[in-house]
């Protein structure tokens, strides 16, 4: 993504970090829980909550998770506890609360759609969790999700990683969430990592299930927002954004405020 105003850190940081605090204070609640996964996302929003100085606590919740997974966000809780004295972390091993799911549901032929249908699952036992530890403490379930993710081609699980109370960075593109957590002092082993919502339990990343990096995708979400049409690119240009404007078709859903059927007054 090419910007000719340079990205103001230092700024962004501050307005989030008062804009939390604020958010927080008003809403006559103690913090804020974060669900950690070992990514960039999870971990700047974190970092964010913790700067608030409010108590920030910090869940993980592995299922089947890989042990690079496990040891960034390690590696990030211990760090982030080293750094501020209001964070407290938890861990709720979801893995028996998973497989005990499966046992009681049945299973489908259809190996790809049972595989998206028990990832989905995954999210939503992990909002649940967060929830569970937010009502315990009088926290807000603070989100992840960042601007492409959450307005662009919708790649969240609804009512799991989009069950949310606040979104701090879903109106970052993922470009600005790498510098900004290069600025707030993310780990390297983090801000290196490859993109991932560790869902399926291998190593396969978000370009691997969208069909784009999230470049490219931030490339289509602004040629959208100027009303361009896929004419007059390259080859692999048109294929993104042909890819970008079928996701955020069919994934509106997700975007926009459930339906609601308004009975006309003379039926009432």
């Amino acid at each position: 993504m090419t910007n000719s105003t340079p990205f103001q850190a230092e700024k962004i940081n501050d307005f989030i970090v008062q804009w939390l605090h604020d958010y927080a204070i008003n809403a006559k609640v103690k913090g804020f829980v974060v669900g950690i996964s070992g990514g960039i996302d999870s971990a700047l929003t974190s970092t964010l909550c913790a700067q608030t100085r409010l108590p920030t606590l910090c869940i993980e919740m592995p299922i089947h998770q890989a042990e690079s997974h496990v040891n960034r966000a390690n590696e990030h809780i211990d760090q982030l506890k080293s750094r501020f004295s209001n964070v407290l972390s938890e861990r709720a091993d979801l893995t028996p609360v998973f497989e005990q799911f499966k046992a009681q549901v049945p299973a489908s032929e259809n190996e790809t759609t049972l595989a998206l249908s028990l990832a989905n699952t995954r999210a939503r036992l992990r909002m649940t969790t967060l929830y569970y530890f937010a009502g315990l403490h009088g926290f807000l379930v603070a989100g992840t999700g960042n601007k492409v993710e959450d307005f662009g081609v919708g790649f969240f699980t609804k009512y799991g990683d989009g069950g949310v109370d606040i979104s701090p960075i879903a109106d970052l593109m993922k470009s600005e969430v790498r510098l900004l957590a290069a600025y707030v002092k993310v780990p390297q082993s983090i801000l290196d990592a490859k993109p991932t919502d560790g869902l399926f339990g291998d190593d396969r990343s978000d370009e691997d299930q969208i069909g784009a990096n999230y470049d490219e995708l931030e490339w289509a979400m602004n040629q959208m927002a100027l009303g361009k049409k896929a004419t007059n690119f390259s080859e692999r240009e048109a294929h993104v954004f042909t890819l970008y404007e079928r996701l955020h078709l069919i994934n509106q859903h997700k975007m926009q405020p459930i339906p609601v059927c308004a009975i006309p007054k003379d039926l009432k």
